[in-house]
């Protein structure tokens, strides 16, 4: 406790002043020097027992903190509430709390990190095997040419797949690190549209469907990253649609927000699927067997970081309302 510096010079200046003041009295009175120097020597012992005591206190408070520290959460704060631990020991309990929620989060990615890791091997896995199959047929001396010529499309198929799968990712990987800085770029709803299906218009025009677009008015966000989401939603409306089907597009922007609503003549969504239709690698029972379940949750990603929602409803079929609100009115 006497390595203490302040204690010490304290110690010591409560000494100096007991001896000149027993001193002084003792001149007046001996009585008086032997009352002054008992008084004295009281207030010193008084003050040498409370700092043992606090010191003791602030010894059992710190091996409790080194016991937090290495993992012990059962450890209680609560004791240390009176007098002036009463302030340490707020501030410490916040701390405290925050470096167990802290924890609790890294506790929840590493969980999070490990069933996404399952997950898209398991995407992964199912193109892989195919293409496995794929080449062991081919590698059959007795194939025809056209036999051969059909395989080697599925192979072109599922390659497209899985760079499709692997681009997406890390897309989705790029957002969850926050490492994507979104532009401010304004253009027509009618050129973004557009941009947004051209992908997708030999597809549409494959399953001899109609696609209707109607705009008005400008869009002002990232381009690039917004038609990725339309393309996604589209593209989503475009395969759980009939043959022959219908998907609409209607555009509007006004001064509170820009809304853009994608709808099919499908069946719609599944009452059951609707809650998790935008989680990631979710897959409903009617999804198609070659669907990833990322498309979606990527498009609500990509929408949200623009200070946007993205919703999902059944109105004699699927419904994706996209708004993108503006920060000035």
């Amino acid at each position: 406790m006497m390595r203490n510096t302040e204690i010490y010079m304290t110690f010591l200046i409560q000494c100096i002043i007991t001896a000149i003041s027993t001193v002084i009295t003792a001149f007046i009175e001996i009585r008086f020097g032997i009352i002054t120097f008992a008084l004295c020597v009281t207030f010193i012992t008084v003050y040498i027992i409370s700092t043992k005591k606090r010191y003791k206190r602030f010894s059992d408070l710190s091996l409790d903190i080194d016991k937090i520290l290495h993992g012990d959460n059962h450890i209680s704060l609560e004791k240390y509430q009176e007098g002036e631990f009463a302030v340490l020991q707020s501030e410490l309990y916040k701390m405290v709390n925050r470096l167990r929620q802290q924890q609790q989060t890294l506790q929840d990615d590493k969980i999070y990190l490990s069933d996404s890791i399952a997950d898209i091997s398991h995407q992964l896995r199912t193109p892989l095997t195919s293409i496995n199959l794929l080449l062991t047929k081919l590698s059959d001396p007795d194939l025809t040419d056209r036999k051969k010529f059909e395989i080697t499309h599925k192979l072109y198929e599922m390659m497209s797949r899985i760079d499709w799968l692997i681009t997406t990712l890390l897309k989705i990987s790029r957002l969850d690190a926050g490492t994507v800085n979104f532009r401010t770029e304004e253009t027509s709803l009618s050129e973004l549209i557009k941009y947004s299906c051209s992908p997708l218009i030999i597809p549409i025009e494959i399953r001899e469907q109609k696609l209707t677009i109607n705009t008005d008015g400008n869009f002002c966000g990232d381009i690039s990253w917004t038609c990725e989401a339309i393309g996604n939603i589209v593209k989503n409306c475009m395969e759980h649609t009939q043959t022959g089907g219908n998907i609409n597009i209607n555009a509007i922007d006004n001064p509170l927000y820009t809304e853009i609503v994608i709808s099919d003549s499908g069946d719609g969504i599944a009452e059951k699927d609707l809650p998790h239709i935008f989680e990631r690698f979710y897959k409903g029972d009617e999804s198609d067997e070659n669907s990833f379940g990322i498309g979606l949750a990527l498009a609500r990603m990509i929408v949200t970081r623009q200070n946007g929602t993205l919703k999902a409803e059944n109105k004699d079929g699927a419904v994706f309302t996209m708004r993108f609100y503006k920060l000035t009115v």
